[in-house]
C-alpha cells in the first residue's frame, strides 16, 4: 500500500499520527525513514498508530528486524523465553501484554498491506493466542506449585486442561476476539511437595483464577484477551474447574443441545499425554453420535431461529456475522454436516471450517462448486471482519456507517470505491445465504410469532443483564423487566443444575419462549405469575410427557397461566400434583362442574377402571379424584363462575362422596378378612359418621381438615360371623382404625384428608368408635358447653337410617335442653377468650380468631341456639350458621338488624378467607376495611355475652 493508494482525508489522519510520533520521541532519528511505510498503514488504523506511540519499539522490530515477514514466528518459544526470568505477577502481565500488542501489530501491518492471506491471519492470530493461553497457565501453575506442592493422584501429577472454544478452538480467531475457555483436570487428589497442602480442586481453582486475571484484567498496558467462561458445565453458577468425572458426568447427564454444537469446535489449548486424549475421548460421545443423527435437522431449525433472534434482539443491520448470509450461515452449515456424519466419518471431527468444507467437498456431500463458492464467500467476509476489528483493535461485525471507515474497509479489501466493494459483499451473502435455505428446507415453514422468537433469547442465549433487560424493555418497565429477568435466570441456573435427560432439555427449551410469552401477555404482574409457574415446571421437569403435553396443548398452557396467575395455592397445587395437568386440556370440561348430588356417582364411574382388590391403587384413584375435582371448584371460584356458598357446598359435597366410599371400602376390607359384625343384615353397616366444624356447618374450605366422629349401634356380645372371628365391638374399632387408615395415609398424590377425631366423647382418650347409646349418655351427663357448642354445627353425613334418625334425636335432644342463661353465657365467654388468646395471629385482624370475626359470631350463634331452643326448637335444625341466623330473627330471637349485620360480617370474613386461601397467604387483613363490620359484630357480643 502506498501513499498515493489514499484519499487525503484518510492521509490527514496518518500525518497527524506521524507528527504525534515524532513529537513523543524526538531522539529517534531512525524513524525518519520509515515515514512513507508507516502513514498509509497509520492513515488505515488508529490501533497500530496508537500502538506504536505506545512502544515506539515496535516500528523498529516491524521495519528495520526483519519482522514484517510473513513466516511465522515461533509464538510459544519467544513468549517462553520472555517469561522464563519473570517472577513477580505484575511484571508477568505486563510481558503478556507487550508480547500480544507487538504481534498484532505485526499481523494488522501484513494484512493491510496485502502480506498474508485471509488463511495465514486467521491461522496466526489463533497461534498467538494459542501460545499467550499456555504460557501463562503454565507460568500460573508453576508459581502456585511452587508454594502449595504439584497437583497428583496415585503418584501422577495432575495437569490443567484449557479447553478453547468456537473460533478459537477452530484456529480462525478474529483480529480482536474475546476467548471463549472452559478448565479440566484428570483426578481428583491433593498437592505434594509444598508448604501447604491443598486439594487438587482448590489448587486449579486459584491456577483458573490467576490465568482469568493475566488474561482478562485491563491495565496500563491493556489487555491480552477478553475472557468469557460461561460455556463450562452449570454457567456461570458452576464450579471454575472440574475434574474429569464430573465433567462427564454433566455431559453425559445434563449437556444441553447448545453445548453439543458448543463442543463440535472445542480444542485443548495445551494437551499433555495421555490426558488429552482421555479428555477428547470423555466428549467425542456426547458431540458426535455413533448414529446418522439426522435429529440435527430440527436443531438447523432452531439454530436458524436463533440467528435471526439475535439479529432482532440487537438491532443488528449490515452485520456480516449475524445477517442473512453472514459468517454464522457458513459455519453453521458445516458444522451441520459435523453433527449428522461426524460420529462415523472421523474426518469430520476437526474443529477447523476449512479442513472440514474440504472433507465435504472431498466426499462429495457438497459438490465441488458449492464448496468452492462457499469458502470464497467465507473468506471473503471473514477478511472484512478481520479488516473491520483492525481499524481500532474493537470486536465489531458492523459495516460502517461513517465515510472514513467505508474508504478504510474498501481499501483494505482491495476496491478503489464503496459501492462496488458492497456489491461484491451483497453477491457472496446471497450465496451464503442460497446454500443455507437450501440445506434448511422450506423457507416459508410456519414460525412462531415475533414475540415468542425475541422471547427465545431470554431463554437459549447466554444473555448479560443489560442485554436482557434491554430485550425485556419492549414488554415491561425498568423495575418490572428486572424481577422478570432475575425470577427467570435463577430459574434457568437452577435448571442447568438438574439432571435432565436430553429429551426433557429439549421439550423444556422449545416450551419455555411460550412461557414467557404467555406471562407477559395481559398479566399485570408478569414476574408473580412467572414464580408461580415455575413452581409447576421444576415439578415436572424430569417427566417429558407434562412438558410435551403444555408444548403441545397451547390451550392447556394458556390454562395454566390463567389459574397461576389468580391462585398460588392453585399453582402449588399443581405443581405437587403434575397430574391435574391433564385436566386442563378441555378448559370446558375444566369449568363444568358435577352437580352437588352427582359426585359420588363420579367417583363411582372413576373407579370402575381399578379392582377392588387392587388397595393402594383405589387409595391413590380416590386421591387423585379429589385433586382433580377440588381444582375444577377452585378454577370455576377463581374465575367468579361460583359464590362463595357455592364454593363451600361443592367442597362439602365432594368430602361427603369420598366418606361414604372410604367407609365402605374399609367396611369391605373388614368383613373380607373379620366377617359381617352380629346382628347386622346387608345393606345395614350399622355405622355411621358424624361431621362437625365446617364439613358440619356445609362450609368446608380449600384444604379444611375433617372433623368426625364414629358411631356405630352394635349390642351384640357375639364375634363376627365369618372370616376371622373377632368380637362384634371390636370389628367396629378396627373398621375406624382402617377408615383412618384410608384417609391419612400418604400415597403419590398425598393424604386424602387430614382427620381429627378429638371430638368424640371424652376426646384423645376415648374410643375411635363409641356406640350411640353412650354417645347419647355422654352428651346429656358428662360434655363440657363448649362440646354442646361443637353439636350446634355437627351434621350426620354417612350411615344407616336408622342411626341417622337416632342422632337426629340425640341432637335435638341435648340443644333443646333448659339452660341456666348467665351461667351458659360465662361458659361460652371464657371459652371464647380461652381460644382467642391461644390461636389469635400476632399482626392484624385475623379474620378466625380475632375480635369480631368469625369465632366470635359462631360462638353468638351456639350460644342463642343453645339459650333459645327449649322454646324454638326449630333452631337445631340447621348446622350451618348463615341459615341459623335466619332461623333465630324468623323466631324473634335476634333483630332483623343483628341478623343482617352477622350474616353480612360472616359472609364477607369467609370470602376473605377464600382469597386469603387461594392467595397462598394467611388469613388475616390488615387493610382495616372490616373495621365498621367488626365494631357491629363487637357491639353486638358485648350486649349479648357482655
Amino acid at each position: 500500500m502506498r501513499m498515493t493508494d489514499l484519499s487525503p482525508s484518510l492521509l490527514s489522519i496518518g500525518h497527524k499520527h506521524w507528527q504525534r510520533l515524532l513529537e513523543l520521541h524526538p531522539q529517534a532519528e531512525w524513524l525518519a525513514a520509515l515515514e512513507e511505510c508507516a502513514v498509509p498503514v497509520f492513515s488505515m488504523s488508529d490501533f497500530v498508530a496508537r500502538s506504536c506511540l505506545q512502544d515506539v519499539e515496535i516500528l523498529r522490530y516491524l521495519l528495520l528486524d526483519g519482522g514484517i515477514s510473513p513466516q511465522m514466528p515461533d509464538y510459544a518459544g519467544l513468549l517462553e523465553e520472555a517469561l522464563s526470568t519473570v517472577t513477580d505477577e505484575n511484571q508477568m502481565h505486563r510481558v503478556l501484554r507487550f508480547f500480544r500488542r507487538r504481534h498484532m501489530v505485526r499481523l494488522a501491518w501484513l494484512d493491510f498491506t496485502h502480506g498474508q492471506s485471509i488463511d495465514d491471519s486467521l491461522v496466526q492470530v489463533s497461534k498467538l493466542a494459542n501460545a499467550l493461553i499456555d504460557q501463562a497457565c503454565h507460568w500460573c501453575y508453576q508459581q502456585l506449585a511452587e508454594r502449595y506442592g504439584t497437583p497428583m493422584s496415585d503418584g501422577v501429577a495432575q495437569p490443567l486442561l484449557v479447553l478453547g472454544m468456537g473460533k478459537l478452538g477452530g484456529e480462525e480467531l478474529n483480529f480482536s476476539s474475546d476467548i471463549d475457555l472452559i478448565f479440566c483436570y484428570p483426578e481428583l487428589g491433593e498437592t505434594e511437595g509444598g508448604r501447604r497442602t491443598l486439594e487438587n480442586q482448590q489448587f486449579f481453582v486459584k491456577v483458573g483464577q490467576k490465568l482469568i486475571t493475566a488474561l482478562n484484567q485491563v491495565t496500563a498496558d491493556g489487555q491480552v484477551f477478553r475472557v468469557d467462561m460461561r460455556l463450562r458445565p452449570f454457567g456461570e453458577s458452576g464450579p471454575l474447574v472440574m475434574h474429569f468425572s464430573a465433567f462427564e458426568d454433566y455431559y453425559q447427564e445434563q449437556g444441553r443441545e447448545w453445548e453439543r454444537y458448543a463442543m463440535v469446535k472445542a480444542r485443548i489449548i495445551n494437551p499433555v499425554a495421555p490426558f488429552a486424549d482421555e479428555l477428547k475421548g470423555i466428549l467425542r460421545p456426547f458431540v458426535f453420535r455413533r448414529y446418522m443423527d439426522f435429529s440435527a435437522i430440527e436443531a438447523l431449525r432452531n439454530m436458524k431461529r436463533l440467528i435471526s433472534q439475535e439479529v432482532r434482539r440487537r438491532q443488528l443491520t449490515d452485520n456480516i456475522k449475524l445477517g442473512g448470509g453472514g459468517i454464522r450461515e457458513v459455519e453453521f452449515i458445516v458444522q451441520a454436516f459435523q453433527l449428522i456424519r461426524g460420529g462415523r466419518e472421523a474426518a469430520l471431527q476437526h474443529p477447523g471450517l476449512f479442513a472440514v468444507l474440504d472433507e465435504l467437498k472431498a466426499r462429495a456431500w457438497l459438490s465441488a462448486e458449492d464448496a468452492d463458492a462457499l469458502g470464497q464467500s467465507y473468506r471473503f467476509l471473514r477478511k472484512a471482519e478481520h479488516h473491520l476489528q483492525q481499524f481500532n483493535d474493537e470486536q465489531t461485525q458492523t459495516l460502517p456507517a461513517d465515510n472514513i471507515g467505508r474508504q478504510r474497509l474498501s481499501i483494505a479489501m482491495g476496491y478503489d470505491d464503496y459501492a462496488v466493494f458492497y456489491q461484491a459483499l451483497e453477491m457472496h451473502m446471497q450465496t451464503i445465504h442460497g446454500q443455507f435455505m437450501e440445506l434448511i428446507g422450506d423457507e416459508n415453514e410456519q414460525e412462531p410469532s415475533e414475540e415468542v422468537n425475541e422471547l427465545s433469547d431470554l431463554w437459549c442465549l447466554p444473555l448479560t443483564d443489560e442485554e436482557a433487560l434491554g430485550l425485556l424493555a419492549k414488554f415491561l418497565d425498568e423495575q418490572s423487566a428486572g424481577e422478570f429477568w432475575h425470577t427467570l435466570s435463577g430459574f434457568a441456573q437452577e435448571m442447568r443444575n438438574r439432571a435432565m435427560g436430553t429429551r426433557g432439555r429439549e421439550s423444556l427449551d422449545k416450551l419455555m419462549p411460550l412461557v414467557l410469552c404467555a406471562c407477559l401477555k395481559d398479566n399485570p404482574s408478569p414476574s408473580m405469575v412467572l414464580a408461580r409457574l415455575f413452581g409447576v415446571l421444576k415439578a415436572v421437569c424430569r417427566r417429558t410427557a407434562y412438558l410435551d403435553l403444555l408444548l403441545e396443548n397451547p390451550g392447556a398452557l394458556a390454562q395454566l397461566v390463567r389459574l397461576c396467575r389468580a391462585s398460588p395455592w392453585i399453582a402449588e397445587q399443581i405443581g405437587r400434583f403434575p397430574i391435574l395437568l391433564d385436566e386442563l386440556l378441555n378448559p370446558q370440561h375444566l369449568y363444568q362442574l358435577a352437580p352437588l348430588d352427582g359426585y359420588y356417582s363420579e367417583l363411582r364411574q372413576f373407579l370402575l377402571r381399578i379392582p377392588e382388590q387392587d388397595l393402594e391403587a383405589r387409595m391413590e384413584a380416590m386421591r387423585q379424584f379429589k385433586l382433580s375435582q377440588q381444582l375444577k371448584i377452585a378454577a370455576a371460584d377463581v374465575t367468579g363462575v361460583l359464590p362463595l356458598m357455592k364454593v363451600s357446598d361443592h367442597l362439602t359435597f365432594l368430602a361427603e362422596a369420598l366418606i361414604k366410599q372410604v367407609v365402605l371400602d374399609a367396611w369391605q376390607q373388614m368383613t373380607e378378612r373379620y366377617g359381617q359384625p352380629d346382628g347386622v343384615v346387608a345393606p345395614q353397616l350399622g355405622f355411621g359418621v358424624i361431621a362437625y366444624g365446617k364439613l358440619g356447618g356445609i362450609e368446608l374450605g380449600y384444604g379444611s381438615d375433617l372433623d368426625l366422629v364414629f358411631v356405630h349401634d352394635c349390642d351384640s356380645q357375639q364375634d363376627t360371623v365369618g372370616g376371622k372371628p373377632i368380637e362384634s365391638r371390636q370389628f367396629y374399632i378396627k373398621l375406624a382404625q382402617r377408615i383412618m387408615h384410608l384417609f391419612n395415609t400418604k400415597t403419590a398424590s398425598g393424604q386424602l384428608y387430614e382427620t381429627d377425631l378429638r371430638l368424640r366423647p371424652a376426646g384423645n382418650s376415648g374410643l375411635l368408635v363409641c356406640h350411640i347409646n353412650g354417645f347419647a349418655e355422654y352428651q346429656l351427663q358428662e360434655a363440657w358447653t363448649w362440646e354442646h357448642q361443637a353439636l350446634c354445627r355437627s351434621r350426620f353425613v354417612f350411615g344407616d337410617e336408622m342411626l341417622a334418625a337416632r342422632f337426629q334425636r340425640i341432637r335435638k335432644q341435648v340443644i333443646c335442653q333448659l339452660r341456666d342463661k348467665p351461667k351458659l353465657a360465662d361458659d361460652v365467654r371464657q371459652m371464647r377468650e380461652k381460644m382467642r388468646e391461644h390461636l389469635q395471629a400476632g399482626q392484624g385482624f385475623d379474620l378466625k380468631q380475632g375480635s369480631g370475626g368469625i369465632a366470635d359470631i359462631e360462638f353468638l350463634t351456639q350460644y342463642w341456639v343453645l339459650s333459645e331452643s327449649h322454646q324454638h326448637n326449630a333452631l337445631c335444625f340447621w348446622s350451618d350458621n348463615v341459615r341459623i341466623l335466619e332461623s333465630l330473627q324468623s323466631h324473634g330471637v335476634i333483630s332483623e338488624q343483628w341478623a343482617r349485620s352477622l350474616t353480612e360480617a360472616y359472609l364477607a370474613y369467609r370470602d376473605a378467607g377464600h382469597r386469603y386461601v387461594l392467595d397462598g397467604q394467611p388469613a388475616v387483613d390488615e387493610s382495616g376495611r372490616f373495621d365498621e363490620l367488626r365494631e357491629q359484630v363487637r357491639l353486638i357480643w358485648q350486649q349479648t355475652l357482655g
